[in-house]
């Protein structure tokens, strides 16, 4: 079970890396609110988490 929870753990950390640095501090706060949203079951959060992802995503292809 430590060597399932490692892995997990080693693998948030990455994607959380390559978001930042890819998508800077939005991209950090979209994830976070995302993030905490999802834990804590409160779906406004995790709205507003996934719709500054989807922009951060898109926004290359909407001309912005």
């Amino acid at each position: 079970m430590p060597v399932l929870a490692l892995l997990s753990a080693v693998f948030v950390v990455g994607i959380e890396q390559s978001i930042q640095v890819k998508y800077g501090v939005t991209g950090i706060i979209g994830l976070l609110l995302l993030t905490v949203g999802l834990k804590a079951k409160n779906p406004t959060l995790s709205s507003m988490g996934a719709v500054v992802l989807a922009l951060l995503v898109a926004g290359p292809a909407l001309g912005a």
